[in-house]
C-alpha cells in the first residue's frame, strides 16, 4: 500500500505543468527575412527576445486574427471594370502548348502530346524499352505486348518533337 502512494504521488510530481507562453528568438539575416527558433540564432542573424503567450483553446475569450477592413470606393466597382493583365508567365521550356491540366490528363490517359518532357513521356508510358540518340535528337523506343513498337522523338531541348509514333 505505501509503494502505491509513493508511486502516485511521484507520478503527480512528474506531470509537466501546461506552459501557457514561451520565449521564443526572433532572428533576422541581413536581407530582412525573418525566422523564430527556440533555439538561438546564428551569429550573422540579428536576434531579439520574442515572447509568445499561446492560451489553451476553450480558456478565456476567443483572440480574433485579424480585422477585418472596411470596403472602400475603389473595392465596390464592379468585376467587369478591371482589366486582366499578365505580367509573366512560366515557361515550361518545351513553348508551353500544354497547360498543367492537359499534361496531366495526357499523363493519366498515356498520350503523348507536343511539349510534353522527357520526365512528362516517362510518367505517361514508364522506363523506355530502348533509347536511340542521333544528331542531338532522342529516341524513346516502346515494345507493345502485341509486337507494335511506338517511338517517340525528342528535340535538343528534350521536347516532344511532332506526333508520336504509333
Amino acid at each position: 500500500m505505501h509503494g502505491l502512494r509513493c508511486a502516485a504521488f511521484c507520478a503527480i510530481l512528474l506531470c509537466p505543468l501546461p506552459t501557457l507562453s514561451s520565449t521564443v528568438f526572433r532572428c533576422e539575416d541581413t536581407k530582412g527575412n525573418v525566422t523564430f527558433t527556440r533555439q538561438g540564432c546564428p551569429d550573422a542573424h540579428n536576434q531579439s527576445l520574442q515572447q509568445a503567450y499561446n492560451p489553451t483553446p476553450g480558456s478565456g475569450k476567443p483572440v480574433p486574427l485579424a480585422k477585418p477592413r472596411k470596403a472602400s470606393r475603389e473595392s465596390k466597382k464592379k468585376k467587369d471594370d478591371y482589366e486582366l493583365t499578365v505580367i509573366g508567365v512560366k515557361q515550361d521550356g518545351c513553348g508551353n502548348h500544354l497547360s498543367s491540366s492537359e499534361r496531366r490528363a495526357a499523363i493519366i490517359k498515356q498520350q503523348i502530346r507536343l511539349g510534353m518532357s522527357r520526365s512528362d513521356v516517362e510518367s505517361s508510358l514508364g522506363k523506355p524499352d530502348k533509347v536511340t540518340e542521333q544528331n542531338g535528337q532522342t529516341r524513346y523506343v516502346y515494345q507493345g505486348k502485341k509486337g507494335n513498337k511506338r517511338n517517340v522523338s525528342f528535340d535538343e531541348a528534350g521536347c516532344v518533337k511532332g506526333k508520336a509514333k504509333r
